[in-house]
């Protein structure tokens, strides 16, 4: 398989990228990852993807041949508000009392550069998630684990925060940072094969 440049710091979309066998670097971009002016909350997460991508690609050298660049993004969005990573301690427990009792919907979203077409195609999924009552125990206790550092929305879905977790509508690929069917779609569409064949 070729190599992917994974314009993403994340741990998580780097071990999915581990798990699939795809080879890659990590370049981490410096983007503002704050609300944009002017773009819908839903079309956020494909906007700051793309522009991590856009800041990668700008970063190589100029007479490098650019391979391939996903980015991706992920925001949560409850009665109108964006849930990203938490700034601090204060704000993870904010989050997880809100997220209490209720549904959010989970939205990410990834751009891929095909440096040898120099095209850029996105590919967006959305996942409901519905946490059930959270005694202030509970989330004390989950804060204490350290699982809501780093992460949209202040926990995970891969760890202990799936004890939390009475429904979810979608999949949960696309809570942890990289939606699965939509990255084997988008990939397969740009020729690049995940499953060995030509």
């Amino acid at each position: 398989m070729e190599p992917i440049i994974l314009a993403s710091g994340s741990p998580r979309r780097q071990e999915t990228l581990k798990t699939l066998g795809i080879p890659f670097q990590v370049i981490i971009p410096e983007i503002d990852e704050g609300l944009a002016e002017g773009i819908e909350l839903e079309k956020l997460p494909e906007y700051l993807a793309s522009k991590k991508v856009e800041y990668v690609f700008k970063m190589l050298p100029a007479k490098q041949e650019v391979p391939w660049i996903l980015g991706a993004d992920t925001i949560m969005i409850m009665d109108g508000k964006v849930y990203g990573k938490p700034a601090d301690i204060d704000e993870a427990i904010k989050f997880l009392k809100e997220f209490s009792e209720k549904t959010h919907t989970v939205i990410t979203s990834m751009a891929l550069y095909n440096g040898k077409l120099r095209y850029l195609t996105t590919r967006t999924a959305q996942t409901k998630v519905t946490f059930a009552p959270l005694t202030q125990e509970e989330i004390d206790w989950y804060i204490s684990t350290g699982e809501w550092h780093n992460v949209a929305g202040g926990y995970r879905i891969q760890g202990f925060g799936s004890y939390f977790i009475k429904k979810i509508e979608g999949t949960s690929s696309t809570v942890v940072g990289l939606p699965l069917f939509e990255l084997y779609d988008m990939l397969k569409e740009q020729g690049y094969s995940l499953i060995g064949l030509e």
